[in-house]
């Protein structure tokens, strides 16, 4: 006797067996679920990317929570225009300083800053910002509804800076001078010719920038960039008139140039007596 399933017994008399789901499907002609995708064949594996792309992709209209896309940023405004301000700037406060050294604005002299933009070409604020920061130098002080007024100095603050630039650069020209090599001394001649040069024109303003470019580049050889903004902040301000004095001479700037000449041949020759006694006597004068 063979035994049958439940699903093969026969239902008896007056009754209909039903039909498996499958069985109904092969009446049907509808196919059997496939488990797998790799069942459905190679050109069928190909369109799944799409069927997937398509499934995540919302439907037109349909509402989403995502959020919504960032606005775009706004794009960073040219730097053209700040660039030629800040050149306009340093142009005006360039001016500004050389004016001070040759005694074109005089100590005690009040200067408005539309004034001085008229006589400059251009407008109040490049030459507001300027005077500002020859306040902050300790050039002109502000005066209030006014402008700006040349500070007026005396010969003990001159003979206060030439003292404390000689604390500062003497001792680093001295251990300079024990060890820089000639070669690189000698590489200074041009600079100490610019002062000379400077100097026999009788041009203050000249001779100011000249010298402060042959200190620079002696102190830049000991390698600290902060000694040397420091250094040359002090000489610049020794380098203002005094309120009562004359302006230097021709003589005056040709004789200091020419302590730049001697210290520059001592250093090549190593002659350490003779570049302590010009270092130290460079310092000595209120008008350096």
């Amino acid at each position: 006797m063979v035994h049958r399933g439940p699903a093969a017994r026969d239902p008896g008399p007056g009754r209909r067996r039903r039909r498996t789901r499958v069985e109904q499907g092969r009446v049907r002609g509808a196919a059997a679920p496939r488990p797998y995708a790799s069942s459905y064949g190679p050109e069928a594996e190909a369109r799944i990317p799409e069927q997937v792309a398509r499934a995540v992709e919302p439907a037109r209209g349909e509402h989403t929570h995502s959020e919504p896309p960032a606005p775009p940023a706004p794009a960073a405004p040219a730097p053209r225009t700040a660039v030629q301000r800040h050149s306009v700037r340093g142009q005006i406060l360039q001016a500004l300083r050389t004016a001070l050294v040759s005694g074109e604005l005089r100590p005690g002299e009040v200067y408005s800053a539309p004034v001085l933009g008229e006589r400059f070409g251009v407008s109040a604020t490049p030459v507001r910002e300027a005077m500002q920061q020859l306040a902050l130098e300790g050039a002109v002080e502000v005066v209030p509804n006014r402008g700006f007024r040349v500070v007026e100095r005396c010969a003990r603050e001159l003979a206060e800076l030439a003292e404390v630039r000689a604390l500062i650069e003497v001792p680093v020209m001295l251990r300079l001078a024990r060890s820089v090599p000639a070669a690189r001394w000698s590489e200074l001649r041009p600079l100490a010719d610019a002062t000379a040069a400077a100097a026999a024109t009788g041009d203050r303003a000249r001779y100011a920038e000249s010298d402060r470019a042959f200190h620079r580049a002696v102190l830049s050889l000991a390698g600290n960039e902060q000694l040397v903004a420091v250094a040359d902040d002090l000489h610049r301000r020794a380098q203002w008139p005094l309120t009562s004095a004359p302006a230097l001479r021709r003589a005056d700037l040709v004789a200091d140039a020419a302590e730049h000449s001697a210290l520059l041949e001592a250093l090549v020759a190593q002659d350490l007596p003779v570049v302590q006694a010009l270092v130290r006597e460079h310092f000595t004068g209120a008008d350096r």
